[in-house]
């Protein structure tokens, strides 16, 4: 059977494959704009399940495949036919894994799990955001303009919710299940009152190194929702802050961000950031105490673990603009990706101590940049050390209303 043949006997098994569990391995809706498939690595049942013919193939010719599949197909929509290599079965998945590297090292989203790993050093990775004011949601799109069919790749999806004392947007892999008991929940940002501070929680440590949970004392489920083999904990991931303008002065708005999950020596030189390689396993409903809360969604706070073994955190800060005097106004060179004059428009670079030899280009690198090009629409474009969580939640934070920053 010819590579061509291969591929497009792939392509026809899409329909029945079955949905996945995030938690379980790589992700749930990942192939579709909205939707996708994966299947998932759990534990081997007690009955043997047939895996088909194509479980049979020898590992060299296996190997050789998904290898050549991974090579030729290096951009969305053709890169779904990754993905569906590694819903074949359980030896086409572990091949598949194998041979698909972090998105530092092959720069190419596959997985659901490429959204929490560092972007790629020597090129950002564009996307960009359409926001809908009638449903406070917000999505994240892989590419760099929105397509004329709306055929684009849905990478996070988030949805903003207004409390008495404070905001939070629940981030997720889909557009229509914001619930923090979902298999889809990735994390929120939580803003205080006066919207200056933020803070960005991750349903998962920055590794990944099993983390001791005290659940008797903080857990809380949903009697009616909430399954106790699906607990939404939350760490502390990164503080975002925002300068009062007390003065009310004329300017851009100034901001900073700690990154708790990243630590600074993930910059000099030989440094590497965290990179988990898969979402948090499923717990044993036997180990899973449940207290129950009415009304009340799972949620359980954590500081990071393992950080003071990070050192010290890494730190960014919005690069300051120059004052056009011809356009009476505060520029950035956001080479072209940015188009509209916005408060909302800033770029980040990092802020490090003289001490720590970092070299004058990795501090000069923009991390994460955003902008607005049309009504409801910005670019994002972010690279290593930041993740797509990462950089989507720093950008949610310029959406919150600032009356005392501005």
């Amino acid at each position: 059977m010819s590579f061509k043949n291969i591929v497009r006997e792939l392509k026809e098994m899409k329909d029945g494959i079955g949905s996945i569990s995030r938690r379980g391995v790589e992700g749930k809706h990942w192939c579709s704009r909205t939707r996708s498939h994966i299947a998932p690595d759990v534990a081997a049942p007690s009955q043997p399940i047939d895996q088909g013919q194509w479980a049979n193939l020898p590992p060299e010719l296996l190997l050789d495949i998904i290898r050549r599949v991974e090579e030729s197909e290096t951009s969305w929509p053709a890169r779904t036919v990754v993905v569906f290599c590694a819903s074949v079965c359980k030896s086409w998945r572990d091949i598949t894994k194998e041979i698909v590297k972090p998105l530092a090292e092959c720069g190419r989203l596959t997985f659901p799990i490429s959204l929490k790993q560092p972007g790629p050093r020597d090129a950002p990775i564009q996307c960009f955001i359409k926001r809908d004011r009638t449903t406070s949601t917000y999505r994240l799109y892989f590419g760099l303009t929105p397509s004329e069919d709306e055929s684009d790749k849905l990478l996070l999806a988030a949805k903003k919710i207004r409390r008495a004392t404070s905001t939070e947007f629940v981030i997720s892999l889909v557009g229509d299940d914001f619930s923090r008991a979902s298999n889809t929940y990735l994390g929120k940002l939580r803003s205080n009152f006066l919207g200056t501070k933020f803070t960005v929680y991750d349903s998962q440590p920055p590794n990944d190194a099993p983390v001791q949970h005290n659940s008797l004392l903080s857990r809380r489920f949903h009697s009616k929702r909430v399954s106790p083999r699906l607990p939404a904990y939350n760490y502390s991931a990164a503080a975002i802050s925002y300068e009062l303008n007390v003065l009310r002065t004329r300017g851009p708005r100034r901001m900073h961000c700690i990154m708790h999950s990243i630590p600074v020596s993930s910059i000099q030189e030989g440094g590497a950031a965290p990179t988990p390689t898969s979402f948090p396993q499923i717990i044993d409903e036997k180990s899973s105490p449940r207290l129950v809360s009415k009304g009340k969604e799972p949620e359980t706070y954590f500081s990071s673990p393992n950080l003071s073994s990070f050192g010290e955190p890494l730190v960014l800060k919005n690069k300051a603009p120059r004052w056009h005097e011809q356009l009476q106004c505060w520029c950035l060179n956001f080479k072209g990706r940015v188009t509209v004059a916005s408060v909302k428009n800033f770029q980040l670079v990092a802020t490090v101590d003289t001490s720590l030899n970092i070299p004058a280009a990795e501090q000069e690198k923009v991390t994460l940049q955003f902008g607005k090009i049309g009504k409801d629409i910005f670019t994002m474009d972010y690279c290593y050390p930041l993740s797509a969580f990462q950089a989507f939640a720093i950008s949610l934070s310029s959406f919150d209303t600032k009356p005392a920053c501005e």
